[in-house]
């Protein structure tokens, strides 16, 4: 888990900070003390779970609370202050939880807890709603339709694209950038000038020539990462 916390005291952030990297399923925890620190910690980096004091100097949590809904795949929100009476509204604006100060290491852990439940549901929830989406393929001689959720990767070839399955090889009358088009939405990514790849069926990353890398799909094929798109790989895969 990817954290933000949002604190403008010094001694509470890092009281904060600490009790948070006691526990193994948080990676990092980057550090704020006002909104627009936060707002650029949140456009650098993939946040999963926002603790946001409410009384920041001169600013308040609540208003980055909205700000944060705004956002795309917004992070869970918990609000993490010295003041009680703010609770009804800050449930009001979706938070998941809301600790006290001073910090009690059992109850920053239920607060983690709660905001890791609300996002695997919500994974759970995005994979289901994928797993019910398909896609058109028109070849030479029918139209076939697919699961979005079985394509491993999709490969330009004279002209055309042949997507790969977890069953079989669809050879559409369509681009690759058509299909990059078409799956802009979902876990798909173009690695190279010839292949848009599902980010989500990755079994293997290995470094190559150059600085690049080759990635292993589940199906065994081997894919490579062109310079151009290193960049961009390494922040979809949190490298």
């Amino acid at each position: 888990m990817n954290i933000l916390l949002v604190e403008d005291e010094y001694l509470a952030r890092a009281e904060l900070s600490h009790l948070l990297k006691k526990d193994s399923r948080v990676e990092s925890v980057h550090e704020a003390d006002s909104i627009q620190d936060a707002l650029k910690t949140l456009l650098t980096y993939s946040i999963d779970i926002a603790y946001l004091d409410i009384h920041l100097t001169d600013e308040s949590g609540m208003d980055l609370a909205d700000m944060i809904k705004t956002i795309p795949d917004p992070p869970v929100i918990i609000f993490a202050t010295a003041y009680d009476q703010y609770a009804l509204e800050a449930f009001e604006k979706n938070a998941r939880d809301y600790i006290l100060k001073p910090f009690e290491e059992k109850r920053v852990s239920e607060s983690l807890q709660k905001a890791i439940d609300q996002l695997e549901n919500s994974s759970s929830e995005k994979r289901e709603e994928l797993s019910l989406e398909t896609v058109s393929v028109q070849t030479d001689d029918k139209i076939y339709v697919i699961k979005i959720t079985s394509i491993i990767m999709i490969e330009a070839m004279q002209g055309k694209a042949v997507l790969y399955t977890d069953q079989r090889q669809y050879e559409s009358k369509s681009t690759l950038q058509f299909w990059e088009e078409k799956l802009v939405t979902y876990p798909f990514m173009r690695v190279h000038r010839s292949y848009v790849i599902n980010l989500e069926k990755i079994s293997e990353i290995e470094p190559w020539f150059n600085h690049t890398y080759q990635v292993t799909m589940e199906t065994g094929q081997k894919v490579p990462v062109s310079r151009s798109f290193i960049k961009a790989f390494r922040e979809k895969v949190d490298l």
